[in-house]
């Protein structure tokens, strides 16, 4: 009689173990996912020297990329979300910067396709990483927006964690700016260095190999 209560008390140890193994396995990637990047120290005006011209009676969007980070995959989908959301009330910049590689080779990428199919986004390459210094960006997917007059009212990601589109705080707080609304001017940005890969990424990510 006592055999089938000794099998299912095994199979619940069995089953105990499995999830503890499926979460410990799990863990590293969940962390990943919900790690923010380095906040980037934008200008609190927008930067004269840049030389990107800016409209006065719209806000500006800017959005710094890494061609090869999949976690901007997301980002883009995002800004196109905003861009629907905001018919003709956005000026948007995607600013593209790899350390050592030519624009011809960034144009081939495919977030490089994705982002200039959006109507409307003006797409360029930071050859040398002045604007990146310029705007203080650190992490692909970095986001920043500008009022009409020029003063910084969002700095972050769009999305909610790294590599996930959908509904999240942030996106929403640059919709809620650009109508008039008030929001934090600060979000976490989930995405890959625009700088140099760290060993997490080069391990999960062949593209960031240079």
């Amino acid at each position: 009689m006592s055999h089938p209560s000794k099998g299912r008390a095994l199979a619940i140890i069995v089953g105990m173990a499995w999830v503890v193994e499926i979460a410990l396995g799990t863990r590293p990637l969940f962390v990943h996912e919900n790690t923010p990047g380095v906040p980037a120290s934008p200008p609190s005006q927008w930067p004269l020297s840049s030389g990107i011209s800016r409209g006065h009676d719209k806000f500006t969007l800017v959005m710094f990329a890494h061609p090869d980070c999949p976690c901007t995959r997301a980002s883009i989908a995002e800004l196109e979300m905003l861009t629907t959301q905001l018919p003709g009330k956005l000026d948007v910049i995607v600013q593209f910067r790899k350390p050592g590689v030519s624009e011809r080779v960034a144009r081939a990428s495919d977030l490089w396709r994705k982002a200039a199919a959006i109507p409307g986004v003006s797409v360029r390459f930071d050859r040398d990483g002045t604007l990146v210094h310029q705007f203080g960006a650190e992490v692909s997917g970095q986001t920043m927006l500008y009022d009409p007059a020029g003063c910084l009212v969002f700095s972050g990601g769009i999305t909610g964690a790294r590599g996930h589109a959908g509904d999240n705080p942030a996106a929403d707080a640059v919709i809620r700016r650009v109508r008039g609304g008030r929001s934090p001017l600060q979000f976490p940005v989930f995405g890959c260095s625009l700088r140099d890969p760290d060993r997490w990424q080069l391990k999960r990510d062949a593209a960031w190999t240079k």
